[in-house]
């Protein structure tokens, strides 16, 4: 059974930095896509930042490059994203995600974790 367990969330001033991590745990993610997905108080949830696991890819959301960086952990089979620069619209729930193949849309997503609360003060 896959698990995707999130660590990190929590209460920050806007200007601030968090770390969240995801471990994996289930199965072999070299086929896959792992990153994070958001979603705001009132908004629909929206894809963040990816990795690939077979040849390390990365993507970000318009409103997060230069702020944000995911990275992976291999032998911990872990999806780490550093938010820099904090702001108050960065404020939503986070969700780490796994996809087998890469995510065109938020229904290709395989496996969800439970999400981690993210609040940036303003």
């Amino acid at each position: 059974q896959v698990q995707l367990v999130e660590d990190g969330g929590g209460l920050v001033q806007a200007g601030g930095s968090l770390r969240l991590s995801c471990a994996a745990s289930g199965r072999t993610f070299t086929s896959y896509t792992m990153g994070w997905v958001r979603q705001a108080p009132d908004k629909e949830r929206e894809f963040v930042s990816l990795i690939s696991w077979s040849d390390g890819s990365t993507y970000y959301a318009e409103s997060v490059k230069g702020r944000f960086t995911i990275s992976r952990d291999d032998p911990h089979a872990t999806v780490i994203l550093q938010m820099n620069s904090l702001r108050p619209e960065d404020t939503a729930v986070y969700f780490c995600v796994a996809t087998e193949g890469y995510p065109r849309h938020l229904t290709d997503v395989d496996f969800w974790g439970q999400g981690t609360q993210v609040t940036v003060s303003s």
